[in-house]
């Protein structure tokens, strides 16, 4: 009966220790840090891994470019001459109270490189990229009408003629449908109003 009781006892010890290391092997039963539970992460093998990496990859939202819409355009070359000196006919471009003289309406001008300017109650507007005083003016120019953030380049150079400065005007850019209406304002609203208002028309002999 006592040998009897043993055997029994001890398959039953056997038999609880095989289900302890099967239910510890399955993760039902887990190691404790300060009396709580934790959870083992699931080990993914490489392949499982490269699945992941795959997935992640192919179901990212790609970014949208920038795309800005591309119009006709074309060059404008002018010339004009008035009777003062170049250094004079330069300061009518940049000072705001000559230049709302001769545009006969309201004007922003801020005549350092990068500065901005609003003509004509704000029909024109733009930037000084370059000033060399005397000599030249270089700046992104622009008419309410074009469209949104175009914009067209223009150069003036100034040439002294002794007593005379001959501007060049050369610029790129212009919306090909705006060339005559842009030629026509330039040579109206800014050489033939300055002309008027400063007396820099030609010689009358």
């Amino acid at each position: 009966m006592k040998q009897e009781g043993t055997r029994l006892i001890r398959d039953a010890v056997s038999t609880y220790i095989s289900a302890l290391k099967t239910e510890f092997t399955q993760g039902m039963i887990l190691p404790t840090v300060n009396g709580e539970q934790t959870e083992l992460a699931p080990q993914l093998t490489p392949r499982a891994e490269e699945r992941k990496t795959t997935a992640n990859t192919s179901t990212a939202t790609p970014q949208p470019k920038s795309v800005g819409v591309k119009i006709p355009t074309c060059k404008i070359s002018l010339k004009d001459t008035f009777l003062t000196s170049p250094e004079e006919l330069y300061r009518v471009f940049i000072t705001q109270e000559m230049v709302q003289a001769f545009t006969h309406a309201p004007a922003a001008v801020d005549a350092y490189k990068g500065g901005k300017f609003h003509l004509l109650d704000g029909s024109v507007s733009g930037e000084f990229i370059n000033l060399v005083p005397e000599k030249q003016l270089v700046m992104k120019w622009r008419f309410k009408s074009w469209p949104g953030g175009h914009f067209a380049t223009i150069t003036l150079n100034f040439i002294d003629k002794g007593g005379e400065t001959e501007v060049c005007l050369e610029g790129k850019g212009f919306p090909a449908s705006e060339e005559e209406q842009t030629r026509q304002g330039w040579q109206r609203y800014y050489f033939e109003g300055i002309k008027q208002t400063f007396g820099y028309g030609a010689r009358l002999f």
